[in-house]
C-alpha cells in the first residue's frame, strides 16, 4: 500500500473514532460494531507511536550480567492464615502449554513448550522486565503429575479458590487436555475447577485471528452436542466449581458461535438428559459485551487487559531496539479505571490482573503493560472484594483473575525471580478487611549507619530527643557489631538489618521503606552518618539538618503535623528545600531515565528535594518509586562518587514522586526558608 493511501485510510479512521465514540450506544453495540471494523480494516488503525531512538545509547538502566535478579520488595514464601471467612472465591485463569505435544512440535519445532517463548524475550526498552523468569517452581512440564498437586497447594495457601482452565477443543480434536485429564484422576487434589473454552482459532499469531491458522473452528449444532459429551465429565467431578450448587462453564468467545443461544440451550437440555443438572453458562468479557441474558448464559466475566484503552506510554521510553513496534500502555490506568467501575444490572464477575505484557509471543512487537506491582495489583484485588462486590450475594462474590501462569503474556501469580511471592503475598492480604489507614503517632527512624563516631552521636541527640518512635539500623557486614555496640551504650532499642554497602544510604533505605510499608508503617525519619569528606563544611551540614529534623521539639511538630494534614509528603530541613532545576548537577540523564521508569508525568526538573537526604516522610508518598521494584544492580559500585549516581538522581527525583502521588513538600524548623545561597551544594 502506498504511503499516501496508508496515511489517508489512518486519517479517516481517527475521523471515524471521535464519531463512534459519541454515538448513544449500549456497550454489547460498541462492541461488535468495533470488532467488526477492525476485522474487516485492521490495516487502517495507526500504528502506535515510536520510542526515543537518539537516546537508545546512553548509560544502560538496566542489569548487565544474568536475567534473574532479585528486586526491591522481592518476597519469600510464607506461611500465613487465611481469613476464617473468605469475602469471595478467587478464580485465576490457568494455561496448560507447559509440556510438549505432538501438534506444538509440528508447527514449532520438536520439544516446543510455552517455556520457549518465554525465555527468548529480550527487553525492548530501558524499564522494560523481560525476560519474565520462574522461580519455586521452575521451568516446570506438566506431564509429571506432582507439578499440578504443588501449584494446588500453593493457590490454596495464598486465597486462590479455583482454576479455570482453558480448555482447547476443535470439533473433535482436543490440544492440552492431558495435564487436565491427569488432574481430573488426581483425588488427592482439592482446589476446585472450572473450564473455560477457547473457542476461537489457533493461529500462529498468537491472537486467534483468521490469518495463518493452524488449526480451525468448525461450530455447528452436531460440534455443540459432541463438545459438552466430550467435557461432561469435568462437570461431574466433585472438585468442579459451583455457582448455587451449578457446575460452571466458560466460553472464551460467544459470538464466533453460529448461534449462542441455541448452543446454550443444546448444552443445558444436554445436561439435564444425562444426570449433571442445571449449570452455570458465563461468558468472557475479551471482546465483546453483551448482556449474557440475551445470549441465554448466565453470567459474564471481566477480562483485563481488554475492554479498556489506558492512555499510551510509547513515546516514553528509551529504546534498547531501535526497530520496536509494539504498544506501551499504563497498567495504573488500566487499573484505576476497571475498579471503580459501577457493576452493571446483569450478573458479572469482575476481573483484576497481576499484570500483562505479550512480547514474549510478539518479538519486538509486544503489547505492554507498564508500571504493574504487586502493591498496586493487591489494591485493585482489595478495592473489587470489598467495595465492587459489596453488594452482591456472598454466594455469588467471584473474581476471576487473569491469569496464574500466563507467562509469555506477563501476566503471573506463580513466584517469578525478580519479586518471588510477591503477587500471592497480595492476593492472599486482599482477602483481609481493609482497615483505616494508620496514620501513627509512633513514627519509624531509619538511620543508615557507617561512620561509626556520628553514629553514636546521632544515637544521642535521639535518645535527648525524647522521640516515642520504631528504631531501624540499616549498616554493612562490617559495621554490624559496632552498631549493636553502639545501641547497647544509648541504652536504645534497634533492629539492625545488613545490606552491602552499595547505593549509599538509599539503596538500603528503599530496601527498608519497602519493607516497612509492608508492615502498615505510615512516618520516618530518615538519616544517615553523612560525613561529606569532600567537603570542608560536611560537618556543619549535618549537624544543621539533624538540629532542624530531630531537636528543639521539632521531630514532635513534624509528627503532628503528618497527623494534621493527609497530603503533606515530605519534610525538608529548613532552608535545604532546593529546586532540582537548579541544582540537577551531573544527573540530568539519570533522572529523565527514572521519570520513565516510573511513569512519573510531574517532571523531577519542576519539583524540589530535599538536600542531604535527610527527611521526614510518609511511606504511601513514595508509592511510585517503591512500586517500581528497581534492582540493585541499578546501583553503581561505590568509588567515592560525588554526584552523577543512581542514589543522587533518587535524592532529586523524591519531590517529584511524591507530587505524582498527590503529596506535597514542606520545611520543618526554624529560620529562613530562602534557599537561594545554599552553602552546601553549587548550583548548575
Amino acid at each position: 500500500m502506498s504511503t499516501i493511501k496508508a496515511r489517508l485510510r489512518q486519517a479517516v479512521f481517527v475521523a471515524l473514532r471521535a464519531g463512534f465514540r459519541v454515538l448513544p450506544l449500549s456497550d454489547g453495540q460498541r462492541d461488535r460494531l468495533r470488532a467488526r471494523f477492525l476485522h474487516d480494516h485492521g490495516d487502517w488503525v495507526p500504528p502506535p507511536p515510536r520510542g526515543r531512538i537518539a537516546a537508545a545509547a546512553a548509560t544502560a538502566h538496566r542489569p548487565l550480567q544474568r536475567a534473574d535478579e532479585a528486586a526491591i520488595g522481592h518476597v519469600p514464601h510464607r506461611v500465613e492464615a487465611l481469613p476464617a471467612q473468605l469475602p469471595a472465591t478467587l478464580v485465576a485463569f490457568y494455561l496448560p502449554q507447559f509440556h510438549p505435544f505432538a501438534e506444538n512440535d509440528a508447527w514449532w519445532g520438536k520439544g516446543f513448550t510455552e517455556w520457549r517463548n518465554v525465555t527468548r524475550a529480550l527487553p525492548q526498552f530501558e524499564g522494560h522486565l523481560q525476560p519474565r523468569l520462574p522461580a519455586d517452581l521452575g521451568f516446570y512440564d506438566l506431564r509429571n503429575p506432582q507439578i499440578m498437586r504443588d501449584q494446588a497447594q500453593l493457590a490454596s495457601e495464598y486465597g486462590i479458590g479455583a482454576f479455570c482452565f482453558y480448555y482447547y477443543w476443535f470439533s473433535g480434536t482436543t490440544l492440552m487436555e492431558d495435564p487436565l485429564r491427569q488432574w481430573l484422576a488426581d483425588d488427592s487434589i482439592d482446589l476446585p475447577f472450572c473450564l473455560c473454552w477457547a473457542n476461537e482459532n489457533w493461529a500462529r499469531r498468537w491472537d486467534g485471528r483468521d490469518e495463518d491458522i493452524l488449526i480451525g473452528q468448525q461450530h455447528s449444532a452436531e460440534d455443540d452436542l459432541a463438545f459438552i459429551a466430550h467435557v461432561a465429565d469435568y462437570l461431574r467431578d466433585r472438585r468442579a466449581l459451583k455457582v448455587d450448587g451449578k457446575p460452571m462453564l466458560l466460553v472464551y468467545r460467544p459470538h464466533l458461535l453460529p448461534d449462542a443461544r441455541a448452543t446454550a440451550q443444546r448444552w443445558r437440555q444436554w445436561c439435564l438428559d444425562n444426570g449433571i443438572g442445571e449449570i452455570h453458562l458465563a461468558y468472557v468479557q475479551g471482546f465483546e459485551r453483551p448482556d449474557p441474558r440475551d445470549i441465554g448464559f448466565d453470567a459474564a466475566v471481566e477480562f483485563p487487559p481488554n475492554m479498556s484503552n489506558p492512555r499510551s506510554l510509547t513515546a516514553d521510553q528509551y529504546l534498547i531496539n531501535p526497530d520496536f513496534e509494539g504498544d506501551v500502555r499504563d497498567w495504573r490506568e488500566l487499573a484505576a479505571e476497571i475498579a471503580a467501575r459501577p457493576l452493571p444490572p446483569y450478573t458479572l464477575y469482575p476481573g483484576v490482573n497481576p499484570g500483562w505484557d505479550n512480547e514474549a509471543r510478539r518479538s519486538g512487537k509486544g503489547r505492554v503493560y507498564l508500571h504493574a506491582s504487586p502493591r498496586g495489583y493487591g489494591d485493585w484485588l482489595s478495592a473489587t472484594i470489598h467495595r465492587r462486590l459489596a453488594p452482591v450475594p456472598a454466594n455469588q462474590r467471584l473474581v476471576f483473575i487473569n491469569a496464574w501462569n500466563e507467562w509469555a503474556e506477563g501476566a503471573v501469580l506463580e513466584p517469578d525471580a525478580r519479586l518471588g511471592h510477591a503477587y500471592l503475598q497480595a492476593t492472599r492480604d486482599a482477602l483481609n478487611v481493609p482497615t483505616v489507614e494508620n496514620v501513627t503517632a509512633r513514627p519509624c527512624v531509619v538511620i543508615h549507619a557507617w561512620h561509626m563516631p556520628e553514629f553514636a552521636a546521632l544515637l544521642e541527640q535521639l535518645k535527648v530527643s525524647e522521640l516515642d518512635c520504631r528504631i531501624v539500623i540499616t549498616t554493612s557486614p562490617e559495621h554490624r557489631a559496632s552498631v549493636e555496640a553502639s545501641l547497647r551504650e544509648a541504652a536504645l532499642p534497634g533492629e539492625v538489618m545488613v545490606y552491602p554497602n552499595h547505593g549509599r544510604d538509599i539503596l538500603p533505605f528503599l530496601q527498608v521503606a519497602d519493607l516497612l510499608l509492608g508492615q502498615g508503617e505510615d512516618v520516618v525519619l530518615k538519616l544517615h552518618t553523612k560525613r561529606s569528606t569532600h567537603m570542608t563544611n560536611g560537618a556543619q551540614w549535618r549537624d544543621e539538618m539533624l538540629k532542624q529534623l530531630l531537636m528543639d521539639d521539632h521531630a514532635r511538630e513534624a509528627v503532628a503535623a503528618f497527623k494534621h494534614d493527609p497530603q503533606l509528603g515530605l519534610l525538608a530541613p529548613q532552608g535545604h528545600l532546593l529546586s532540582v532545576s537548579e541544582y540537577v548537577g551531573a544527573n540530568a540523564p539519570a533522572l529523565a531515565h527514572l521519570r520513565a521508569r516510573l511513569g512519573l508525568s510531574v517532571d523531577p526538573n519542576d519539583a524540589q528535594f530535599s538536600a542531604g537526604s535527610m527527611f521526614w516522610v510518609r511511606l504511601a508518598a513514595l508509592r511510585p518509586l517503591l512500586d517500581a521494584h528497581l534492582y540493585r544492580s541499578a546501583f553503581e559500585v561505590e568509588q567515592g562518587q560525588i554526584d552523577g549516581t543512581m542514589a543522587h538522581a533518587i535524592e532529586r527525583v523524591l519531590g517529584a514522586v511524591c507530587a505524582q502521588n498527590g503529596f506535597r513538600l514542606d520545611n520543618l524548623g526554624t529560620g529562613s526558608s530562602d534557599a537561594s545561597s545554599y552553602a552546601y551544594a553549587k548550583r548548575n
